[in-house]
């Protein structure tokens, strides 16, 4: 979940799926590599902390909204340099907000909090709908890893395209889509996929930087970042941006709504990688004789399909059939046919997993780190400080008297730069679309206009291409020393500006026809 949250960052050429060596000496004890710099950003963090609370609050926002814009800036830093981890970042905001809000009114007219009413406040994103989400796509995730249905999956695809630099770069593309189907955590789609591609480079006879190791790698990340925009459960900041929106225009957008939305930038942006990606690149295979057979053997490995694989195809089936006809053929929205999917995988006999084998595998910080991120997203629109900052920002660029694709493409430029400073689209999402919808409100436009405008800034959340710090699932592939970083920037350059292009074509064109806006 874009989601998933920031990943330690890794050095180039080091596996990040290694097991350590049991027979190693131990490692000597003294201080964490880098803890003097994690130690100073924090500090730098309280400091801005401190320094926003203590400024004179300025005319048009409330105290209550400089808290906000405070806590902001903390959270901007903590994200930004990673000093310490996401659940961390999450359980410091919930105290800091807690300490600010404290005698302060929430809005106007109303009386001051007390701790518990801060805490309140800053806990009411555990409550939402989209959290429980997460939390459930989350456990189909550890279904898929625990079954061991991903990695047949991978193996079976790879296995039928063909050994060539093209066929096998559309594999990667199409395991990478089918796992987004079902997995809401980048983190752990490519997880699962960087075995398999290590494992095909060296059963054509290649090292894991040559020119097809380089690809497949770089592919593998580029287009998990593509497949989080093409699905609504692909990603955490879906879930946050919609579930703001949710909160601002009364109304949400469907899984299949969002999938059909999204359907012509998904392509257009797959089609983008490809041609991109064999024309830097440059992958050469050799003769694949000896390849197919390597492939065949680890697919004939896992054996015949198993029981609980067989159980958990035919739930995932189910929910991808019950996602795509949400509001159709059926009342129940993403959330409660996950729920009700997850219930099975749970059951004794009918499920393929228990509690205890499951608990131990879900990323809480993720769950933590999300529900911390709607609540600040929350605080920054109730306070009006989302308001106040969008207007002392965006307002002041005079967007509001041009067409609607040039605020778009306004928007999407300050979103693709602010980008660059952040490891989390989760991050992002939770600074970015609560003003995004403040500004938006403040347009001469159409109510439903607005609310396209904000959708597809929540598109443009998950524009993680340029620089392998802008996505954990960047920083995975990189890990494995299979490619240099401008390697990975100059190919996510040029896929971030064909983005930017479809993105404008798509909002003078198509997507006012399929009344997005």
């Amino acid at each position: 979940m874009s989601t998933a949250a920031p990943s330690p960052t890794r050095q180039p050429g080091v596996n990040p799926l290694a097991v350590p060596d049991s027979t190693s000496p131990p490692i000597a004890s003294g201080p964490e590599p880098g803890s003097n710099r994690k130690l100073g950003f924090l500090l730098l963090a309280i400091g801005l902390y401190l320094a926003v609370l203590l400024l004179p609050t300025p005319g048009g926002l409330s105290a209550s909204g400089q808290v906000a814009l405070a806590l902001l800036a903390l959270v901007i830093t903590l994200w930004i340099s990673e000093c310490v981890s996401p659940a961390t970042s999450a359980v410091i905001l919930t105290g800091a907000a807690v300490v600010g809000l404290m005698g302060k009114p929430l809005t106007a007219g109303a009386k001051p909090m007390s701790s518990a009413d801060a805490l309140t406040v800053m806990l009411g994103g555990f409550s939402s709908t989209a959290v429980l989400l997460v939390a459930a796509a989350l456990f189909l995730a550890v279904a898929l890893k625990h079954t061991g249905l991903d990695k047949r999956v991978a193996l079976l695809v790879m296995s039928r395209v063909g050994i060539s630099p093209a066929r096998l770069t559309v594999g990667a593309m199409i395991v990478g889509f089918v796992l987004a189907l079902f997995i809401p955590s980048a983190t752990a789609r490519v997880g699962a996929v960087i075995p398999i591609m290590v494992g095909i480079t060296a059963a054509l006879g290649l090292p894991v930087a040559s020119s097809l190791g380089a690809t497949l790698m770089i592919v593998t990340a580029q287009a998990c970042s593509i497949f989080n925009i093409a699905v609504k459960t692909g990603a955490a900041q879906n879930l946050i941006s919609l579930n703001f929106m949710q909160g601002a225009y009364g109304h949400s957008v469907t899984w299949g709504g969002w999938f059909v939305t999204a359907l012509p930038f998904t392509i257009g942006m797959s089609l983008v990688l490809f041609l991109v990606s064999l024309w830097l690149l440059r992958p050469e295979v050799p003769k694949a004789e000896e390849a197919a057979p390597r492939l065949k053997a680890q697919l004939d490995a896992l054996g015949p399909v198993t029981a609980p694989e067989k159980r958990l195809i035919a739930v995932a089936v189910l929910l991808l059939l019950l996602w795509s006809t949400e509001g159709m053929l059926h009342p129940l929205d993403t959330t409660t046919t996950t729920q009700l999917g997850i219930a099975l995988l749970l059951m004794p006999r009918i499920g393929v997993m228990h509690w205890a084998q499951a608990e131990k595998l879900v990323p809480w910080g993720t769950v933590v780190l999300f529900a911390a991120s709607i609540s600040l997203g929350t605080l920054l629109s109730r306070t009006g400080a989302a308001g106040w900052l969008a207007q002392v920002t965006l307002g002041q660029l005079g967007l509001e008297s041009l067409p609607v694709v040039a605020v778009i493409g306004a928007l999407a430029l300050f979103s693709i730069i602010l980008h660059l400073g952040f490891a989390s689209a989760t991050g992002l999402a939770s600074t970015l679309i609560p003003i995004v919808i403040a500004f938006s409100q403040t347009l001469p436009v159409a109510k439903d206009t607005a609310f396209g405008i904000v959708l597809i800034q929540s598109f443009v959340v998950s524009f993680g291409f340029i620089l392998p710090t802008n996505a954990p699932q960047n920083m995975l592939c990189y890990g494995t020393g299979a490619f240099a970083m401008t390697q990975f920037a100059k190919v996510g350059l040029i896929v971030t500006i064909a983005g930017f292009a479809l993105i404008l074509l798509l909002s003078a064109t198509i997507w006012p026809m399929m009344g997005v806006l």
